[in-house]
């Protein structure tokens, strides 16, 4: 019904342009985004790295894969009709010890089935070349890898929205949904919001949002704080766009590494460091409402059994500036602990399944007239706007 009344939780890069792709395809239909936040993107949005992924690490055929690769295209062709920063400053993902060269090649073959435009392998001197001052044994290139102002992308969804017709309000954190006989209430303290479909984009609380609305528990959010460096100015030109390692298949992290945002600046980093607040974006923020929820979630524990070591590493990377960038020196040798400050960090929401597996695919949930978005880790700001097509077609069509 072109009347209806769509409410979405959350002002994120998703929830934005799941909004903005209603009042697209469905002229009339009232589009009402609900933030707790006083401005749109506050959260993994405003907090991510700015890479603009091409699609060469995720398994072929997967959501991940298919989505990425469209919502490449879409968020390019976005920027220039929007006039916001895009680079393709292209990326490297460089193996620097023997024992990487197979993971390179399982690496190469997937993107390869994945499309990924332009993609080449080069050698120790095509790795100089394109980044004089790496270092490496063998590197993919993936030329078409962009760096762009994601919140600012956000910010113009939620423009785009509120031009049609739709509401963007903030402050309004969601404290229960009661569905009814015709329509769903969206309470948020003594104010309501009657809609006639929702859908649920939010990020690092998304478990607890859906359980609201009579999801199962499974999976929960588990939140991973990604600290970066920033490169001092005597030596930002020595990184011209992005240095990747070659990911560990284990986690779906992608490793500290090397990347020149929009503004010029060049950041190493994320690390991924288990937070110990939800929205811990500081070592210092501590929540033992959140430690107490995840201490009694069983995948928890099943998760640290396994991990433990990869988890201590990431702890001392974390409180060692030296230790931190030991690992980054691998891949340009020239920029040491003496060459960042420390600057600032995002919290990861990754989904944990029961059984203590790290949900690598997204994953979405549908309750009737209720649609939870319950895992979009990276590359969902780059597939954003294809996100959008594909759930508003999985409720619509």
């Amino acid at each position: 019904m072109a009347d209806e009344t769509i409410g979405i939780v959350g002002a994120g890069i998703v929830g934005l342009a799941i909004g903005r792709e209603i009042t697209l395809r469905r002229p009339g239909t009232r589009v009402v985004v609900l933030e707790k936040e006083d401005a749109v993107a506050r959260h993994q949005t405003g907090h991510n790295s700015g890479v603009v992924h091409a699609g060469i690490y995720y398994t072929p055929g997967s959501l991940k894969a298919r989505l990425c690769s469209r919502g490449r295209s879409l968020i390019k062709e976005y920027c220039q009709e929007r006039k916001i920063a895009y680079d393709e400053c292209g990326k490297l993902v460089v193996a620097v010890r023997a024992d990487e060269m197979g993971r390179l090649d399982d690496l190469e073959k997937r993107a390869h089935q994945n499309n990924v435009p332009g993609l080449r392998r080069v050698d120790p001197a095509g790795i100089r070349e394109i980044e004089p001052h790496a270092a490496g044994l063998a590197a993919l290139h993936s030329p078409e890898t962009a760096i762009t102002d994601f919140p600012g992308i956000a910010r113009a969804f939620a423009d785009d929205i509120i031009a049609a017709g739709g509401e963007v309000r903030l402050n309004w954190p969601v404290s229960s949904i009661v569905p009814g006989p015709s329509k769903i209430d969206v309470v948020s303290g003594e104010r309501r919001l009657a809609v006639d479909r929702l859908i649920i984009c939010a990020g690092i609380q998304s478990d607890r949002v859906a359980k609201l609305a009579g999801d199962q528990q499974e999976p929960i959010i588990i939140p991973f704080r990604g600290e970066y460096m920033r490169v001092k100015p005597a030596k930002a030109d020595m990184v011209r766009g992005m240095i990747y390692p070659v990911p560990d298949p284990r986690y779906p992290f992608l490793g500290v590494h090397f990347t020149r945002r929009v503004t010029g600046v060049v950041e190493v980093g994320p690390n991924a460091v288990l937070a110990t607040a939800r929205e811990g974006y500081r070592r210092s923020h501590l929540s033992l409402p959140d430690l107490a929820a995840l201490a009694a979630w069983p995948g928890a524990w099943r998760m640290a059994r396994q991990h433990w070591r990869t988890g201590i590493k990431e702890v001392r990377g974390s409180l060692s500036k030296r230790r931190y960038m030991v690992e980054a020196m691998r891949y340009v040798p020239e920029i040491g602990a003496a060459d960042v400050v420390r600057a600032g960090a995002g919290v990861r929401a990754q989904a944990l399944d029961r059984d203590g597996s790290l949900v690598d695919d997204f994953r979405i949930h549908r309750m009737g007239a209720v649609t939870a978005v319950r895992n979009a880790p990276s590359p969902a700001a780059t597939s954003s706007l294809a996100i959008a097509e594909h759930v508003v077609s999985a409720i619509f069509d």
